[in-house]
């Protein structure tokens, strides 16, 4: 567990409530306290597609479904069920050459299929990449590793966000002359993990050498939470 405090903090006196009714100001502490906990990710998403050309539409189209179709057997022979494979994205768009001062001239026609991959066992990424190239997808992008189910994380990460909180609202209150009277308010500032920097999307060549390398690394999520305390 990787703990860190922001440095946003204010000391400040509470205004009366009212003119009729004076009250004595109350000191009041706030500031922001984060921690992060790591961990192994458990999950990974690849996006992987076909692109093919051809003069006409309907030939395009023939040759992605043809091409997409042995990509998907690949991937259930690879052992990945249907509910990780979904389709993202699917079109067949015309083509034009442009030249200065010339009319744009069709020609042919491109078509695109491409699904969205999860992988369940990080070490399999190489292979599944490997498997969905030598079935004919010639775009790739990704990984993203993930944590699959992060609450659990997060609130080891949240309960000592809190912690750390209180614990610098005692030394400011001892540094100051005073004690921590209790806990006005909390507010939970949002989590976030750090995704790993994902592979550019590129067309792969047909006749891949092997499995790429694949280092899946560790997934950082944070909690931070923002505390008011009352001084006395």
């Amino acid at each position: 567990m990787i703990p860190r405090l922001l440095a946003t903090v204010m000391l400040v006196a509470a205004m009366p409530a009212t003119a009729e009714v004076p009250t004595p100001a109350v000191p009041v502490l706030t500031l922001a306290a984060e921690s992060a906990v790591t961990a192994a990710p458990d999950v990974a998403d690849i996006g992987a597609g076909v692109m093919t050309q051809a003069s006409e539409a309907g030939a395009a189209l023939e040759a992605n479904s043809l091409a997409m179709n042995r990509v998907m057997a690949a991937l259930k022979t690879a052992g990945i069920p249907e509910r990780d494979i979904q389709t993202s994205g699917l079109s067949v768009q015309p083509q034009f050459r442009y030249q200065p001062n010339e009319v744009p001239v069709l020609t042919g026609f491109q078509a695109s299929n491409r699904v969205e991959v999860r992988v369940r066992d990080p070490r399999a990424v190489g292979r599944v990449v490997d498997t969905l190239v030598k079935a004919g997808a010639n775009q790739i992008d990704g990984p993203t590793f993930t944590i699959d189910k992060p609450e659990p994380l997060l609130d080891r990460a949240r309960q000592d966000a809190v912690r750390l909180g209180r614990q610098r609202a005692e030394l400011y209150a001892t540094a100051a002359g005073l004690t921590v009277k209790r806990i006005l308010r909390i507010d939970e500032g949002g989590q976030m993990d750090r995704p790993p920097m994902p592979m550019p999307r590129m067309a792969v060549a047909m006749d891949s050498a092997g499995a790429p390398p694949v280092a899946p690394g560790e997934v950082r999520l944070v909690a931070r939470v923002g505390m008011t305390f009352e001084l006395e």
